[in-house]
């Protein structure tokens, strides 16, 4: 069985280093939800503290690599270079990056091309910084880019990696899809009904992990993005129990 990480998602209830030290009991691998309390900004120095391999997630909030408006567009390619250069500092291996939305579905092609803008960029940061971005499908929300495969061949063309997250793939129907024509460089793993983005527990959704485990590739890093850690612990016992 792949080893697991973990996200500091189940654990935003408090700061980094207690998330860290709770975590690093667990796993050997660690994704850092940089927001909020485990902002990389401010709270890297916590990291230095732990033996671990460390993932980075983006910010979640006050970005949008698609915005229409330029302003906001070009200020949230410049936060995502100083997460790269802090992620490079705690020698993480990736940054999992979301691809914007559009709030405004009659703007949807315009801020389908701010985004295009944006993945341009994002291949100069990556290259200047030496740390893969690995841009990630989304879920249900119709106002989100980046919900199918077709994004797939872009990404490849610019040099950018891959994050597929299997529970969005199966809110949307499409994750037989990305098994058959992705080789994600990056995993994230929870389960759901495939009605809600429920961030479950492995085994209390509807996905079929007896098929998807296998096809999933060895390379690159597992995730558990679950809501808690108790979701965490119940993951792996599901997985144990499957091998």
């Amino acid at each position: 069985m792949h080893g697991l990480g973990c996200s500091t998602w189940c654990l935003m209830d408090k700061g980094l280093f207690e998330a860290l030290e709770i975590l690093s009991a667990r796993t050997d691998t660690v994704e850092i939800l940089a927001d909020a309390r485990h902002d990389l900004l401010y709270e890297s120095e916590a990291c230095a503290s732990f033996d671990l391999t460390y993932t980075v997630h983006s910010p979640t909030t006050d970005i949008n690599i698609a915005s229409c408006r330029e302003s906001i567009r070009s200020a949230s390619i410049d936060l995502l270079e100083e997460v790269c250069r802090k992620a490079g500092e705690i020698d993480a291996s990736c940054i999992v990056v979301h691809p914007g939305f559009s709030p405004w579905l009659e703007m949807h092609d315009k801020s389908y091309n701010a985004l295009r803008r944006s993945l341009l960029e994002l291949a100069g940061v990556q290259e200047e910084h030496g740390i893969p971005i690995a841009v990630e499908n989304m879920g249900s929300w119709e106002v989100c880019h980046f919900r199918d495969t077709s994004m797939l061949p872009i990404l490849e063309e610019i040099g950018l990696s891959f994050c597929l997250d299997i529970g969005h793939a199966h809110i949307n129907g499409v994750l037989e899809e990305f098994l058959a024509l992705a080789s994600p460089d990056h995993i994230h793993l929870h389960d759901n009904s495939g009605t809600f983005d429920d961030h479950g527990a492995l085994g209390t959704g509807t996905m079929d992990f007896d098929r998807i485990i296998p096809r999933l590739p060895e390379a690159g890093s597992w995730i558990m993005e679950v809501k808690t850690l108790g979701d965490f612990d119940r993951s792996v016992r599901y997985l144990e129990g499957k091998g």
